[in-house]
């Protein structure tokens, strides 16, 4: 398993957040989790408006299931809550964030992105909470910001099915705000009140 890492570039009003890892997916392992919360709690004061990125593949695939399945009891809770706190960082951050997402959304990733204000999305996008598939739920707050997103009666579709779903659908049932080919170009612009 490759281990995901941030890359944080700062320019005059916007910060951009990458997350990279060396196989490309941008697993949500717990050392990436504690790691962001950490970047984003540390970002709040400077007043600059945040953009979460992936790879042109993968925006994330969400936690590491090898290592969710190594999890008992106690740690599991542990590791669900560090999730959570990182979320409600997201959400509640004094500036605006936009995730720029590209290829594959899934599970946690589209927590992350959920938790963002704003979602930017290129024609490549793959979004899915495949858990139902593997008999998981998430526990980073995804069943209540989803349903609350595009509908309870879609959002179950979405998570009982384990249904994927592409950039125009995903556009239409008011997933994602926008549709970029570049769409951390495109959160910028946003950002400077250009559309």
């Amino acid at each position: 398993m490759s281990q995901t890492s941030i890359q944080l570039e700062q320019y005059p009003g916007i910060s951009v957040l990458r997350l990279h890892s060396g196989d490309g997916t941008n697993r949500l392992t717990q050392t990436c989790v504690v790691s962001l919360t950490e970047t984003v709690h540390g970002l709040k004061r400077d007043e600059r408006a945040l953009v979460i990125a992936g790879n042109s593949r993968f925006f994330s695939v969400g936690a590491d299931l090898e290592e969710i399945a190594a999890l008992k009891g106690p740690a599991a809770y542990q590791f669900s809550r560090l999730g959570q706190e990182l979320m409600s960082a997201i959400e509640d951050f004094p500036a605006p964030v936009y995730a720029a997402i590209s290829g594959y959304c899934m599970g946690g990733g589209l927590d992350l992105a959920l938790s963002c204000h704003q979602r930017i999305a290129s024609p490549n996008v793959i979004f899915g909470h495949r858990g139902a598939a593997l008999g998981l739920i998430t526990g980073w707050g995804g069943t209540q910001r989803l349903p609350r997103l595009i509908g309870r009666a879609r959002a179950l579709e979405m998570f009982v099915a384990a249904e994927k779903v592409g950039a125009a659908e995903a556009l239409g049932m008011g997933l994602i705000d926008g549709i970029a080919e570049d769409p951390i170009a495109e959160a910028w612009r946003w950002i400077r009140g250009i559309r």
